[in-house]
């Protein structure tokens, strides 16, 4: 369980076979997974990671936004993961597959070769724009800017629920895992809490039921926007983490949404010695619930 909240691209159930195989040592000894882990232990870890040739190159219909020789930047679509993940059908269908299919052998090992030239993560149901690094130098580069938090700013569109009422509010709370379920983050006791802070601007209002707003972050956490959105009571329409059943499958059926209304769609950052900005357009599945009026001033 510990391992697990710590490591969240691998499932418990992959966890719990490092420890069967005997690639888990706890203070230089072999352990079993029912182990209670004390403070100070010194835990090690094997992991053997998927070998490059082992994930084939793909072909899939994704929006390039930007790209030179050194960077590319994708709107990527919901429902594709961002790099492979451990079992037979984690290695295809993900934004390295496509990487590799359109970068041919010019992509960047430094995070590792499971997913080449990826520089950030995101959830698989948001869609947004991602950068791919096509080289070491601009992947250092980039890793310095998130790193860092300076000439980088990212802003996201989202659609919840009820009429949010302060047209520009902030939410600043510690967050992390919540002990009671490894898959949530949470803002209610969390595990190894750190500081998140987000920032909202309402956009306008949709049938007087749900709420346009623009986020901004200053902290970038896992599922930061989503927890702190639900933690004052707004939660982000069709998540079905943090979510309300009655809303969502009301959504599902009017909208036919199929995944969480989140989307990043500007991205400003220091390129090239320039102030760059770069707009991933809304996909079609959240415009057709927002009024034309309102995709007119995002």
């Amino acid at each position: 369980m510990y391992l697990s909240a710590l490591f969240d691209d691998f499932s418990r159930s992959y966890i719990q076979k490092l420890i069967d195989k005997w690639n888990v040592k706890v203070n230089s000894k072999i352990i079993s997974k029912n182990l209670k882990i004390e403070n100070k232990s010194e835990i090690e870890i094997n992991i053997a990671l998927e070998k490059l040739d082992e994930v084939l190159p793909e072909n899939l219909d994704l929006d390039i936004i930007y790209e030179d020789e050194n960077i590319l930047i994708i709107n990527k679509q919901a429902g594709i993961n961002t790099h492979p993940v451990p079992g037979e059908w984690g290695k295809s269908n993900t934004l390295v597959n496509w990487a590799l299919f359109h970068c041919k052998d010019n992509l960047p090992n430094i995070w590792g070769i499971e997913r080449p030239g990826i520089v950030h993560r995101l959830d698989k149901d948001t869609s947004w724009a991602i950068m791919i690094a096509k080289n070491d130098k601009m992947m250092q580069y980039l890793q310095n800017l998130f790193k860092e938090r300076k000439n980088i700013e990212k802003y996201y569109i989202a659609i919840v629920n009820w009429i949010v009422k302060n047209e520009n509010f902030k939410i600043e709370s510690y967050i992390w895992r919540d002990p009671n379920n490894r898959l949530k983050m949470t803002t209610i006791n969390p595990l190894n809490p750190k500081i998140a802070i987000s920032y909202g601007e309402v956009l306008g209002y949709i049938e007087n039921k749900f709420s346009l707003v623009k986020i901004k972050l200053e902290t970038w956490r896992t599922h930061q926007i989503r927890v702190h959105l639900a933690s004052i009571g707004h939660f982000i329409i069709w998540d079905n983490t943090y979510w309300n059943h009655k809303i969502n499958t009301e959504i599902k059926t009017k909208y036919q949404l199929k995944r969480q209304a989140l989307h990043a769609y500007n991205l400003k950052l220091k390129l090239y010695g320039k102030d760059m900005n770069f707009i991933a357009p809304l996909k079609e599945d959240m415009k057709k619930i927002i009024p034309k009026e309102l995709l007119e001033i995002i």
